[in-house]
């Protein structure tokens, strides 16, 4: 295998933090746009659950999950010190990130998709999920970014899904009383990293190679 392959999804904030962090350590590899509704079978083949990310490494190995991709990205390679120095802190920022994949995404897709999920409520969804938002918006007041004096694992872990969260009702997020939560949000989405890890490109065939990523001018 000449490169690493990722199949992903552009809108995906699992599949985003994943490009994101492979972008941010220059880890280049073979990227496989898919269609959801026509997952394909080489993706099916070596992960069966049949969600993205899926990376497959150098060797063979398959990692299924996006945290796990980031981690095996950066260390490879950190130049930005996404990573936090101490096992005590990357500790915290992993039971941060932890309770955003836990409790904050249950209420984001029951507020996002309220009629997929019959006994949910949209509004006390919102509020649930608002909690976590005001957790973030606490810690935010004292800092500039969640990872401390520089955006790290945490902030690019994180902020795909409270993007998703700001978007269900934009007006009502902008009129909550965080500030912080706001400028830290925009802040990311201005990013280089994010913004050339959003770039749209065709689905994959088996037919024909993915793109290379991070994107080179010929091929964005």
């Amino acid at each position: 295998m000449a490169l690493p392959v990722l199949y992903s999804f552009r809108r995906c904030p699992y599949a985003i933090r994943a490009r994101m962090a492979l972008w941010i350590s220059a880890q280049t590899c073979e990227l496989r746009e898919v269609v959801l509704s026509n997952k394909p079978v080489e993706m099916l083949a070596v992960s069966p659950k049949g969600t993205v990310p899926v990376l497959i490494d150098e060797t063979g190995h398959v990692i299924e999950q996006s945290l796990d991709i980031m981690l095996w990205a950066l260390r490879r390679r950190d130049p930005a010190f996404w990573l936090p120095l101490s096992t005590e802190s990357l500790s915290d920022a992993l039971a941060l990130i932890a309770a955003c994949d836990g409790e904050f995404k249950s209420a984001l897709d029951r507020y996002k998709y309220p009629n997929r999920y019959p006994d949910s409520i949209a509004q006390e969804s919102r509020e649930q999920g608002a909690r976590y938002l005001r957790s973030l918006q606490a810690i935010l007041e004292e800092q500039r970014w969640l990872g401390g004096e520089h955006g790290g694992l945490s902030d690019h872990a994180i902020m795909p899904f409270v993007r998703q969260f700001s978007m269900v009702e934009p007006d009502w997020f902008s009129a909550q009383p965080w500030p912080d939560l706001r400028d830290w949000l925009k802040s990311l989405l201005a990013a280089p990293v994010f913004v050339e890890s959003m770039y749209k490109v065709q689905p994959w065939t088996a037919d024909r190679p993915g793109v290379v990523f991070p994107f080179v001018a010929d091929s964005a």
